[in-house]
Order: structure tokens, then C-alpha cells, then sequence
């Protein structure tokens, strides 16, 4: 045989058996699927709800301050930055009409407490007048009384013919004038008595104009008091948005006035975040949390929760869902929650963006996966890949979905939350409780043991895994339960 047919021979002998060589590694291989393991361990593990938000003192430490009337700044005190005291003088606005009401109205008090006097001294001089009249009126009685017993005493004597027809006389006149005294004695008593209840009467009217033109002097120092305005706390002037000269104008109905300046005590901070509703009902009173600033890099300020609002807070309007009508329940909500930092640094302003994380549960030497091993499956498709993992035929297991009762139907939809576990080589679907959830990993109250391996990726093998397929360990993640990249 020639030398060129050896070669020949020798070269496709090689090719078909390389060819049949890998023919069967392919059909060994055959439903092999490659994925990334990971075995189950134990660790402490924190559940950790993270939130944004902004810096600012409680409510009780800060303070808008807006006007409270129409007027030019015509003196300010202060810059922003500084420090106050509680009643520090800081701003005032025109007083010029104000000062003049109050003027006005102290010169109507001494007009009123003047005709007051007057009054008075005519109420006693006609206390005095119906003294006298009075007085007049008893001396009249008796005297009517007296000349009544001698008329009396002249008719009988008259009658006896003991006197004269003109002594007579005169009796009866005298009788009839003492009457006609003590009637008109009435008469000025009564007269007394009305210019003294007159003269009482303007009295009490002056008095009550008195205590009229107190309380409107009052309004009027009101009025004044409103163009001064001073500090109502000790901190800082933490906004300053008007300057000298300018016109402020008071609140109108709903609509609040002109912010004159902003005081906040910053001896306390609070870090008021936006929690998820998915994560709000996790978050509770006193739970420890860890805050960080954006203007204050690579520093962690610990602090507690102090504050949880009750309302969901709108993302798109930033009002709560009560006082919102244009909010739709399809939107995502959030909810208030206020830490307060054990110990801010100092420095810190309103407004500065946060960060919260609040540990909402720990646990200790706890059974933990990675997140990402978790996966669901309904209820149908474990059972198919059960059946054809026992060589079972499907077409013969299968049912028409319209002869399984509506339970039945139902039950075969629902989803089961669990991990595909691989034991000699094949990965088989475990269902699992989980419990707390920390960053990266999740723990396990049943279904897995410490040691356990486990697919953790990748996130298409997790995806498209099948209950007892044949699996080829690829890779295994590194520490932390991170995916490793394909």
C-alpha cells in the first residue's frame, strides 16, 4: 500500500473516532443543565428597611414665622445663621397708623374716665337734692298733720259756737295749704328720684364706654404688638427670605402670609424618611436605625424611631392620601416615619438629603439562603416533572383541564415558594418557610438543614429548572450569597 493512502487511513480513523467521542459525551449530557450551587449556612441576620428623606428639627423645635400684617420692613435685626434667644427682638414693620389708633384711643380713655368724674358728681348732687326733698316731704306731713288737729279742733268749737265763722275760716285754710304742701313735696321727691336715676343711668353708660374704649385700646396694642416681631424659641435663623424695605402682606382665609424668617433648634435632629407601604407594617417605635447624610460622606450617625404616621403620603402631590383627591389607589404610597439621631453633629441645616436603615428584626445563628435561590412554582408543574422523572407517560398522566373540577383547577394553579436542592447530581425543588429577610440573604424556618447545597444561579437556570433535572455544578458563588457573573 502506497504511503499516501496510510496517511490517509491513519487521518480518518482519527476523525471518526474523535467523532465518537464526543458523540457520547454529548448523549451523556443529554438534559444537563449547568448551574451555580451554594450550601445552606447559619449567620445572624438583620432585616433592614432603608428609606430617604431630609433632615429637619421636630416640629415643636422649629418654627415658620409669617406675618401678621400689611407693612414695610423698616428694621431687621438679624442674618440668616445666627443665633437667637426666645423674645429677641428680630424684625419690625411699619407702625405708623398702629401708634396712632393706640394714641387715639388713650386720648378717648381720659375723655371717658373725665365724664365719669362728672357723672359721678352728678349723681351725688342729685342724691343730695332728694335728700332734701325728702326731708321737705316729712316736714310738710307734719306740718299737715298739725294744722288736720287744729281744723278738727276748730269745727267742733265752731260747731259748739264757741269761736267765729273767720277763726273757722282760717283753720280749714291752713288745713288745706299743709295738704296742699306735702302733694307737691311729693312731687319734688318723685322728681328727685328720676334726675337720680338719670344721673345714675349716664353714669353706668360712662363706665361702660370706659371699659368699651379699654378693650378697643387693647385691639388696638393688638395691632401694634403684630408690626414687632421677636424670636419664639432659642436656635438659629435657618431661613431669611426678606430684606429690608420690602412690603409683607398677613394671611388671607387659607392662604398663609409672607414668611418672614425661619427659627430651628438644632439641639435636636430628627431624620423624617419615606417608608414603602410594602415595608411600613415591619417598622416599629424604638427600633435602632443607622442614618446617613449626604453632605457628611462616609460617617453613620446611629438614632431610633420616634415618629410613624398614620396617613400614606402620595409620591406624586407629597400630601397624605386623606387630603389628596386626586390620588388613585393603583399609585404607590409612602408613610412618614421621624428618627432622631442619639448624638447629630453639629453643622447640620433643614433640608440636607438622609438616609435611614432601620433594623426591624435580628436573628441570631439563623438557617440563611440567598435571596436569589428562592423560586416559585405552581403546584402543576412539579407534578408533571415528577411523573416524568418516574418514566411515567405524560400524554397518559395528563387530564382534560376541562373534566378537573374548579378545586381541583384552582389547586393546581397555586404557587409554591421554594429552592431546588441538588443531591447526586440532579436538583430536586424543595419548598420552604422563610422567616426575616435580610440584604442578601433570607432565613429559613423549614425545609432546609445547614450544609445543604443549593442552585443560586443563574438567574436563567433558576428560571427555566425543572423538578429532578440532571444539573452540572458550574461555579459556586462567592462568600455573601451574591450571584456570580455568567
Amino acid at each position: 500500500m502506497k504511503r499516501w493512502k496510510k496517511i490517509a487511513l491513519i487521518v480518518g480513523g482519527a476523525v471518526v473516532l474523535i467523532a465518537l467521542v464526543w458523540g457520547g459525551i454529548a448523549w451523556s449530557k443529554r438534559g444537563t443543565v449547568s448551574v451555580q450551587v451554594g450550601p445552606v449556612a447559619r449567620q445572624d441576620l438583620a432585616s433592614v428597611v432603608t428609606a430617604s428623606g431630609e433632615i429637619k428639627p421636630p416640629p415643636e423645635k422649629l418654627a415658620n414665622v409669617n406675618a401678621n400684617s400689611y407693612g414695610k420692613i423698616t428694621e431687621l435685626l438679624v442674618r440668616e445663621g445666627d443665633q437667637v434667644k426666645k423674645g429677641q427682638l428680630l424684625l419690625r414693620t411699619e407702625n405708623v397708623q398702629q401708634t396712632a389708633n393706640v394714641d387715639a384711643q388713650q386720648a378717648a380713655i381720659g375723655t371717658a374716665e373725665a365724664d365719669i368724674s362728672a357723672q359721678e358728681a352728678t349723681v351725688a348732687s342729685s342724691a343730695a337734692n332728694l335728700k332734701t326733698a325728702e326731708a321737705n316731704l316729712a316736714q310738710s306731713q307734719a306740718k299737715l298733720t298739725q294744722a288736720k288737729a287744729d281744723f278738727a279742733r276748730s269745727e267742733q268749737a265752731f260747731k259748739q259756737e264757741l269761736i267765729s265763722r273767720q277763726v273757722y275760716d282760717q283753720s280749714l285754710s291752713a288745713y288745706e295749704v299743709a295738704n296742699a304742701t306735702v302733694q307737691s313735696s311729693q312731687a319734688q321727691v318723685e322728681q328727685s328720684k328720676a334726675l337720680y336715676q338719670q344721673a345714675t343711668y349716664n353714669r353706668d353708660m360712662a363706665k361702660a364706654r370706659l371699659h368699651q374704649s379699654h378693650a378697643q385700646l387693647l385691639g388696638f396694642k393688638n395691632q401694634l404688638a403684630q408690626t414687632v416681631y421677636t424670636s419664639p424659641l432659642d436656635g438659629v435663623i435657618t431661613s431669611l427670605p426678606v430684606h429690608m424695605g420690602e412690603n409683607v402682606v398677613p394671611g388671607i382665609q387659607n392662604q398663609t402670609g409672607s414668611v418672614l424668617f425661619q427659627v430651628s433648634d438644632l439641639s435636636v435632629i430628627t431624620a423624617e424618611v419615606k417608608v414603602d407601604e410594602t415595608d411600613i407594617v415591619n417598622v416599629k417605635l424604638d427600633q435602632p436605625a443607622e442614618v446617613t447624610i449626604d453632605a457628611i460622606p462616609n460617617k453613620t450617625f446611629k438614632g431610633r424611631v420616634t415618629q410613624i404616621g398614620q396617613a400614606a403620603v402620595s409620591r406624586t402631590t407629597g400630601q397624605t392620601t386623606t387630603a389628596s383627591t386626586t390620588s388613585t389607589t393603583e399609585e404607590a404610597k409612602d408613610f412618614k416615619v421621624v428618627v432622631t439621631l442619639d448624638n447629630p453633629p453639629p453643622g447640620l441645616r433643614p433640608g440636607l438629603s438622609t438616609t435611614a436603615k432601620v433594623t426591624t428584626a435580628t436573628r441570631q445563628n439563623a438557617v440563611t439562603i440567598p435571596i436569589q435561590a428562592l423560586t416559585i412554582r405552581t403546584r402543576r408543574e412539579l407534578e408533571e416533572s415528577e411523573k416524568k422523572a418516574n418514566g411515567k407517560a405524560l400524554a397518559a398522566g395528563k387530564q382534560d383541564p376541562a373534566a378537573l373540577s374548579a378545586k381541583e383547577r384552582e389547586r393546581q394553579k397555586e404557587e409554591l415558594q421554594g429552592v431546588f436542592v441538588v443531591r447526586n447530581g440532579v436538583a430536586k425543588f424543595v419548598q420552604v418557610e422563610t422567616g426575616i429577610m435580610g440584604t442578601t440573604d433570607v432565613e429559613i424556618v423549614k425545609g432546609l438543614q445547614p450544609g445543604d447545597q443549593i442552585v443560586t444561579g443563574s438567574f436563567q437556570a433558576l428560571r427555566t429548572l425543572k423538578d429532578s433535572t440532571k444539573v452540572k455544578i458550574e461555579k459556586t458563588p462567592p462568600p455573601g450569597g451574591g450571584p456570580t457573573p455568567s
